[in-house]
């Protein structure tokens, strides 16, 4: 009980210690997506993300202000990460599905800010404002859907201090989802792939449609087979699969994609008979999901270029370029372009999942 407690009276002046340090400091009021209105320090010199999305976020935005990563980045993912990033401690996740962080990691972490990017349900809310009351430490709630990615830039710009850099990447946001919108909206429903989204090493997992999982699949012109989930990442059979039928399938996963023709549960479905599935990017963060953050905006324009080829005629390699120098803060070369753009079996994701 004595070492317990002795942690409890180290936690708590280490507390009474920060609230203090930051007592005097002026403050500005924000309210973020979620209609919170919280306290910010006048100036953000170092940022917690509170789960994947927010870190991918943050890191296209403020990569210098970065306390770490929610998880250590993979070792494939480091030559697309911005070199000072790279050695960033790694944390644990405040908030989703397996959640690791702890008030003592927070404090340690000594964040300005900690910003989380994603749904502003009640839970989310509830979650930020208790660790805001036990840490001090200012919590804001920013939308993480696709079509509010541009005021996402906008609102974190505002409560960082770097409007200028979030209004140029809000708008680069934009253009890129309107260049997608035009180019399929004439596409005629029936014309649309039917898309299966095949999550996990079996590809038996997927976001229903209304999933912030699955969103590119519309948002790109195709429709999505998972229909009546209610917008949750569940669980399907082989058979339910193969009822669906799909005329394309996506995954993340090079080595599920590499088994399915000669898989007797698969090889049968239409995609895999016509070759028609798409494994996305994975370096530094995957291009379609894990997490459905930001890394998505370039995912949106791969995924309309596999599904309607002959409305997209820019090279996928320079498209890929320019929004890894713009958001990702690197210059690729032609050897990284072309491992980007073909995954092989054993490939990881990057460090946000």
């Amino acid at each position: 009980m004595a070492p317990r407690a002795g942690r409890r009276r180290a936690l708590a002046a280490a507390l009474i210690a920060l609230l203090a340090a930051s007592g005097g400091a002026a403050a500005r009021p924000f309210t973020d997506a979620a209609g919170r209105t919280v306290e910010l320090p006048e100036r953000v010199g170092r940022v917690l993300a509170a789960g994947p999305p927010a870190a991918v976020l943050l890191y296209t935005l403020a990569p210098d202000l970065m306390a770490g990563w929610v998880s250590a980045p993979h070792p494939a993912a480091m030559p697309f990460l911005e070199p000072r990033t790279r050695a960033l401690p790694a944390y644990g996740r405040l908030t989703g599905r397996g959640g690791t962080a702890n008030v003592e990691a927070l404090l340690a972490a000594k964040p300005d800010l900690i910003v989380d990017s994603g749904s502003l349900g009640p839970t989310y809310a509830s979650l930020a404002d208790r660790v805001q009351a036990q840490t001090g430490i200012p919590y804001i709630l920013l939308d993480g859907s696709l079509a509010k990615t541009p005021e996402a830039y906008r609102q974190l710009g505002a409560a960082l201090g770097r409007q200028s850099d979030a209004d140029a990447l809000a708008a680069e946001a934009q253009r890129l989802a309107d260049t997608v919108e035009r180019a399929v909206a004439a596409v005629p429903e029936e014309k649309r792939p039917r898309v299966y989204y095949a999550r996990g090493p079996r590809g038996l997992e997927t976001g229903f449609a209304g999933s912030i999982n699955t969103e590119l699949v519309e948002a790109a012109g195709g429709r999505n087979v998972a229909q009546d989930g209610g917008g949750r990442l569940g669980n399907v059979s082989p058979e339910q699969v193969l009822a669906w039928n799909p005329d394309v399938i996506v995954t993340l996963d090079p080595a599920f994609a590499a088994g399915l023709s000669a898989d007797p549960l698969w090889r049968d479905v239409r995609a895999v008979r016509s070759g028609r599935v798409y494994v996305a990017p994975l370096q530094p963060f995957p291009w379609f999901d894990a997490p459905p953050g930001v890394n998505r905006l370039i995912g949106l324009r791969w995924l309309a270029a596999r599904l309607h080829p002959d409305l997209f005629p820019q090279p996928m390699p320079d498209v890929a370029r320019a929004f890894y120098s713009r958001f990702y803060h690197v210059d690729l070369d032609a050897g990284q372009v072309a491992a980007l753009l073909a995954p092989t079996p054993g490939s990881a994701p990057g460090p946000a999942r």
